[in-house]
């Protein structure tokens, strides 16, 4: 049997995956929504990787974890590596990319800059808790203008005059939008400002203070918008690379990771109809009143964390 990789990448509003083999070849890949609802996802997931996988040559001998929810779902995997995104993003676009310099990301609620010199993540920023010109932004507003949001990079290319609008706090963009509406702003100039918005939003906040050098690859759900792209190019003035698989780089990046490590644990795909809970415990027993997590599996305890003394340690069973 050849040995193959399992990486999950698993956020507030998507969850990634993919199986790679040891060449770091996609042998399986899936793209959905979380729902706010991590362990559900992570079993649907599964079941679409399992569908695509050829368990007949291939045998899964490690798996990673990252993302938001990286813990619990490494748990529920029993991953060999859990690691963060920053990680997982940079080591999956390095590998595919090696003379990349500066890694942009914009996802569904978060974004994110990396900069890179001779392979190694150099330094980084996020966006602070405002979601303004990430994913869940473009979406909301897609809605309110009765567009998918999948066809807003294509109509933004055909606007000749993109709409001066403002996305530093979602709430004024939103006001700003429908005034731009009520004036007579056609819908193809409006989608275009969004898109030079989002990309001018990114640069001012996440990248401010960052020497952004070229090459640029640019990664996440956003990357797909190609109004997004082409605001980015003029702003900066050199080319974006566009990953075909770039939304998916943190999955893939983790399973690099965890193919590299020592450790083999054998991934079954029937931890997916296993059931899984998570629990909320105040501890209660110092100042500290610690609310400690819980996961379960069919009713065992197998990890908790949150507790910051070991007054509220937790045994697994």
């Amino acid at each position: 049997m050849k040995e193959a990789y399992l990486g999950i990448d698993i956020g507030s509003i998507s969850t990634k995956g993919v199986i790679i083999d040891k060449e770091y070849q996609i042998l399986s890949s899936a793209y959905i929504w979380t729902e706010g609802n991590p362990i559900g996802a992570t079993k649907k997931l599964l079941h679409l990787l399992e569908k695509q996988f050829d368990k007949d040559n291939y045998q899964i001998e490690a798996t990673g974890t990252t993302g938001s929810a990286r813990k619990l779902v490494g748990d529920m995997v029993n991953a060999t590596v859990i690691k963060n995104e920053i990680t997982a993003h940079a080591v999956g676009t390095t590998t595919l990319h090696p003379d990349a310099r500066t890694i942009l990301e914009i996802g569904g609620q978060d974004s994110k800059i990396i900069l890179v010199e001779n392979g190694v993540a150099v330094d980084y920023a996020m966006n602070t808790l405002c979601a303004a010109g990430t994913g869940a932004f473009l979406s909301s507003q897609s809605k309110r203008l009765g567009v998918d949001v999948e066809e807003f990079g294509k109509i933004a290319l055909s606007s000749k005059h993109p709409a001066q609008i403002a996305t530093r706090c979602t709430v004024f963009a939103e006001s700003d939008l429908v005034h731009k509406i009520q004036m007579g702003h056609t819908k193809e100039d409006i989608i275009a400002g969004l898109c030079k918005a989002v990309a001018d939003n990114y640069l001012n906040n996440v990248g401010k203070g960052k020497k952004i050098v070229s090459p640029v690859v640019f990664q996440g759900g956003v990357s797909k918008n190609e109004g997004v792209v082409e605001a980015f190019k003029k702003a900066l003035g050199c080319d974006i690379l566009v990953d075909e698989n770039g939304h998916l780089m943190g999955a893939f990046g983790i399973a690099i990771l965890a193919g590299k490590s020592n450790e083999r644990r054998k991934f079954d795909f029937s931890v997916g109809d296993m059931i899984f809970r998570t629990q909320e415990i105040n501890c209660g027993r110092c100042p500290n009143n610690c609310e400690i997590i819980c996961v379960y599996r069919d009713n065992v305890l197998i990890d908790s964390w949150g507790n910051r003394c070991d007054k509220g340690s937790l045994k697994q069973k």
